[in-house]
């Protein structure tokens, strides 16, 4: 017999409450709409009309369920991840994209649209999934964007999802020795290095288990990458140009040390929607 689509969504929500998933009822949504093929709003709207699930489409939330009360990211069972406008393929291998990383790479957006130059150029250092990547070809389409990432793994994430941007070459490769055919005449440099301390295991099971290790740990501060990046932007970019990085909330005052050690003019830390440091931008001399 059928079940009740709404009887189901409570049962789900307080079966991933109580194995602590944070947001339980949004989840418990997303996986049956998974399952039907439907938006969120339409499975709520299918809720309140009392709408019922067949056996089948049972069983398969169930199975669902069952891996996200161990904890398996939820983007790993949809194979879906927002990002700002797009929605990106991810899975095993690849780091999910944040919300927090949706403000970061605003400032790299906000700095090619407000580039003098025609065809503005961006690098990705580290792309991972191609999220920060594909936000700057798609919604700065007159810029020509690179990206790097030197995890064969995460890189065939990043080659599915940005395979549609004419504007935009992806490289497999080290994010210290890329595109050397491009010193000085790049606008903006962006990265999301790993800036986890190696002995800062995140609490999180779904990052801690799952995310790889090599996105997240960035040495004994967290700052290994970052001081690769900061030399690696000041090759790439021209006079004037700008560099963003996104760390972690307590890492502003290291980075802007590190920026100005090395010679960057202006650098400032920018707060997140939840008013944490979350990214730190500063000028190529």
């Amino acid at each position: 017999m059928p079940d009740s689509l709404s009887a189901l969504l409570r049962a789900a929500a307080q079966r991933l409450a109580d194995a602590g998933v944070p947001d339980p009822l949004v989840d418990a949504e997303l996986l049956v709409g998974h399952v039907l093929g439907r938006t969120r709003g339409e499975v709520q709207a299918a809720a309140v009309r009392g709408d019922e699930m067949s056996e089948t489409d049972a069983a398969a939330l169930e199975a669902l369920l069952e891996r996200r009360a161990a904890r398996e990211p939820l983007q790993h069972l949809t194979g879906r991840a927002a990002f700002r406008h797009l929605e990106l393929a991810v899975g095993p291998g690849v780091f999910v994209p944040r919300p927090e990383t949706e403000t970061v790479v605003q400032f790299a957006i906000d700095a090619l649209l407000e580039s003098a130059t025609p065809a503005p150029v961006a690098v990705d250092l580290g792309t991972g999934s191609g999220a920060i990547a594909m936000a700057m070809a798609t919604e700065v389409p007159h810029a020509t964007v690179f990206a790097v990432e030197r995890s064969p793994e995460a890189h065939a994430w990043a080659a599915r999802n940005t395979a549609s941007a004419e504007n935009l070459t992806l490289v497999l490769g080290d994010l210290a020795t890329a595109f050397d055919e491009l010193r000085g005449t790049v606008d903006v440099v962006i990265s999301n290095p790993p800036y986890v301390p190696d002995d800062a295991v995140p609490r999180d099971p779904e990052v801690r288990l799952h995310d790889p290790s090599a996105a997240l740990y960035g040495g004994p501060d967290g700052l290994d990458v970052v001081r690769v990046i900061s030399r690696r932007a000041l090759e790439l970019l021209h006079a004037g140009g700008t560099l963003v990085l996104e760390h972690g909330e307590l890492q502003g005052d290291s980075i802007r040390a590190i920026l100005e050690g090395d010679g960057w003019r202006a650098a400032a830390t920018h707060q997140d929607l939840t008013r944490r440091d979350r990214a730190t931008t500063a000028l190529r001399p």
